[in-house]
């Protein structure tokens, strides 16, 4: 009995190399993991809204003056232009929650931005003087052109806003070493302390004006009507929106321009859009607020440490990230004295070591 011939090729159930015949796990694949973590991001933002809901109460509750918590929200439900306490709460601590939601909102998205632009973690809108420059606009505007609504001095913050921001860049992006990040900082460190010694220099020679606007110039949410918040309203929605749409174009702008030119991008109409929403944000924040420090600086840099570097989810964080922190410092600059801290003094006096301890104890992350 002859043997039969052995197959010429493995049988369809054999084991080739020892391959495993199942498909991959979906847990493994890269889709899955890039759905896992933007499912994490989302949930993180859960806590920071909570945090920022608390910041903004903590807005309503706390002033000068005790108010129970029941007649703050019998206050905002029911109104009565009699009463003293209703009074304090839609004249006075209404309009100085809803500043500290949209300038805050405004001034972190607009550091993220510069950062982004940029590709410099440790810029933001006071370093590089756009801030200096919307509020050298308004001093001018009220100096010179007798502007004192802000429905008419916000147009000059914007255009001062705007300005500084294109000159920055244009300094920083001339000579051999252009788009350098360190000489862009540097030029706009200096342009900044140029525009701020012109301020002070129109505001001593106008005493008036100087009086005026002493507690706006060291940026401020108490004594602006809730009118003037909801006028810049509409120009820092449209930031957020121009910011919003961005995202993808500064995540490829952030490879580099060589590489950004190489995938089809063109970085300088990036630069353009991305400076306009600089100007709306920064602007419509400075005009309301005055020039508050820090904000942009410190808001994408704790977002950038949880999200990493993903400009949308990096813009997202920074809208809560900000109000919270400004939130907070406000309210502490109502307490700590008899009087009233600008908040622009305490996020400078509370953030400078903040991120003087981030930087030294974790590694500066990437834009």
């Amino acid at each position: 009995m002859n043997p039969q011939p052995a197959a010429s090729g493995p049988a369809p159930n054999t084991l080739v190399s020892g391959a495993d015949p199942r498909p991959p796990s979906p847990r493994s694949s890269p889709v899955s993991a890039a759905r896992s973590s933007a499912g994490r991001r989302w949930v993180g933002l859960v806590p920071l809204a909570i945090l920022c809901i608390a910041a903004l109460a903590a807005s309503m509750l706390v002033g000068s003056r005790a108010v129970p918590p029941a007649e703050v929200i019998q206050a905002l439900l029911h109104p009565d232009p009699a009463d003293a306490i209703s009074q304090t709460v839609w004249f006075s601590r209404v309009p100085r929650t809803v500043l500290i939601l949209v300038a805050g909102a405004a001034l972190g998205v607009a550091g993220a931005l510069m950062q982004a632009v940029t590709r410099n973690p440790m810029t933001d809108p006071g370093i590089l003087g756009v801030n200096a420059g919307a509020s050298l606009a308004v001093v001018v505007g009220l100096a010179f052109f007798g502007t004192t609504d802000i429905s008419q001095y916000m147009w000059w913050s914007f255009a001062g806003a705007m300005i500084t921001s294109v000159l920055v860049f244009v300094i920083g992006n001339t000579g051999t070493a252009r788009g350098n990040p360190v000489r862009m900082t540097l030029s706009g460190v200096a342009l900044g302390a140029v525009l701020m010694g012109f301020s002070s220099a129109v505001l001593l020679t106008h005493s008036e004006i100087l009086e005026k606007m002493r507690g706006w110039s060291a940026g401020t949410t108490a004594s602006q009507p809730l009118e003037a918040t909801l006028a810049i309203v509409p120009f820092i929605v449209v930031g957020l929106v121009i910011a919003l749409l961005s995202s993808r174009s500064l995540d490829v702008l952030s490879l580099g321009e060589a590489s950004a030119v190489a995938m089809g991008a063109h970085p300088n109409r990036i630069r353009l859009v991305v400076l306009v929403a600089i100007a709306l944000l920064a602007g419509g924040a400075t005009a309301a607020a005055g020039p508050i420090g820090f904000l942009g600086l410190l808001a994408p840099h704790l977002a950038r440490m949880i999200v990493g570097p993903h400009q949308g989810w990096i813009l997202a964080y920074s809208v809560l990230i900000a109000p919270t922190v400004m939130g907070f410092a406000d309210v502490l600059g109502r307490v700590i004295t008899a009087g009233e801290v600008p908040v622009g003094v305490v996020t400078a006096f509370i953030g400078a070591p903040v991120l003087i301890y981030m930087v030294r104890r974790f590694r500066v992350s990437e834009v």
